[in-house]
C-alpha cells in the first residue's frame, strides 16, 4: 500500500469538528463545530472560509433540496440560510436538552434526516434514533449511550450505527419505501480495553461505491476501511489521536475529509499532535457517494 499523503485545510481549526459535509451542488465542505457552536465551510476552488454562529451545539448538518442547511442542534432542528446567515427554528428537541443532545446525522435516499442522539453523563443508554420526514420527526428507538457511526448501504437495503461508548457498530435491515428498521445485529465490534494498545473507539463513517465501511476510531488515531461483511480491508494511520468522522468530497467525490478534536485534549497530547482540531484531507482510490438532501 503506497504511502497516504495528508493535506490540511487552510484555517479549519476548531475544538471539536464534526460531520464534514460535502455539497454535491455547492462543490464546498461544510463541517461543525459543537463546542465553538458553528458551522463552516471551506470552497477548495477558491480557497474560502465562511462561518455561522449558533445559539447552542450542533450536532449534525443535511444540505437541503430547496436551498439552505438543515442544523440538529440541542435545542432543535432549524435550517441556516448561508447567504443571509439567518436561522429559522423547525423543530424543537424531542428530548430533554438539559441532558440530551442531537449528534451524528444523515440523509437516506428517500429524503429522511436519520439523527442520533446521546447522554451528557455517558453512564446509561438515554440516546436513541430518531427520523426526520417531511418536517415531522418520530423516535426510532435504537437505545445507545452516544449515537455514532450513521451509514447506508449502496442498495439502500442496510443502515449502520454505532455506539461509540459500547465500542460496537450494529446494522440494521432497512427499507427505503417505510423508513422502517428491524431488529439489528453486531457488525464489529471493538476491543474496550484502554490499555497501552488501545484501538480506540468508533465515531463517525461514511460507505463507498465499493459497499465499503470507513470509521474513524475516536482515540485511536486512525481510519479503518471494513467491509460489508465486517473484515478489516485498510488502516490509516492519523497525525491525531481524535478523529470524528469522514466524508467523500472533490468533484470525483476521491477526496476524503476528515475532522477531528482539540476540545479538553491533554496539554501533552496537543503537543505531539499540532493538527488535533484541523480538518485532514486524503486522496483515495475508492470514490465515496454524493450525499443525499434532505426533501422538505
Amino acid at each position: 500500500m503506497p504511502a497516504i499523503e495528508l493535506q490540511v485545510v487552510p484555517d479549519s481549526c476548531v475544538l471539536l469538528g464534526e460531520c464534514p459535509l460535502w455539497h454535491p451542488a455547492e462543490q464546498v465542505l461544510y463541517w461543525i463545530d459543537i463546542a465553538g457552536l458553528a458551522v463552516h465551510r471551506f470552497d477548495p476552488a477558491r480557497s474560502e472560509r465562511a462561518s455561522w454562529p449558533l445559539p447552542s451545539e450542533p450536532g449534525c448538518i443535511a444540505w437541503c433540496a430547496d436551498g439552505g442547511l438543515l442544523v440538529a442542534m440541542r435545542a432543535g432542528i432549524s435550517m441556516l440560510d448561508p447567504i443571509s446567515g439567518t436561522l429559522r427554528r423547525l423543530i424543537d428537541a424531542p428530548y430533554d436538552p438539559s441532558r440530551i443532545r442531537f449528534n451524528d446525522g444523515r440523509c437516506d435516499a428517500a429524503g429522511r434526516l436519520w439523527i442520533g442522539t446521546l447522554s451528557d453523563d455517558r453512564s446509561q443508554a438515554l440516546g436513541a434514533l430518531y427520523c426526520l420526514e417531511r418536517g415531522i420527526i418520530r423516535k426510532v428507538g435504537n437505545p445507545v449511550t452516544v449515537s455514532n457511526g450513521l451509514a447506508f448501504s449502496n442498495d439502500n437495503r442496510k443502515i449502520y450505527h454505532a455506539d461509540t461508548s459500547a465500542h460496537r457498530i450494529s446494522v440494521y435491515d432497512f427499507d427505503l419505501a417505510s423508513g422502517s428498521l428491524p431488529a439489528g445485529r453486531v457488525f464489529k465490534i471493538f476491543d474496550n480495553n484502554k490499555g497501552e494498545n488501545y484501538g480506540g473507539r468508533p465515531d463517525g463513517a461514511a460507505v463507498d461505491s465499493e459497499d465499503s465501511y470507513w470509521c474513524a476510531m475516536y482515540e485511536g488515531g486512525r481510519l479503518l476501511r471494513l467491509s460489508a461483511g465486517g473484515d478489516m480491508l485498510r488502516e490509516i494511520d492519523l497525525p491525531v489521536r481524535c478523529p470524528t468522522m469522514p466524508a467523500f468530497g472533490g468533484p470525483d467525490l476521491q477526496t476524503m475529509y476528515i475532522t477531528t478534536v482539540r476540545n479538553k485534549r491533554p496539554d501533552a497530547e496537543l503537543k505531539a499532535c499540532p493538527l488535533s482540531g484541523h480538518v485532514l484531507s486524503l486522496r483515495v482510490d475508492t470514490p465515496g457517494r454524493a450525499e443525499h438532501a434532505y426533501i422538505p
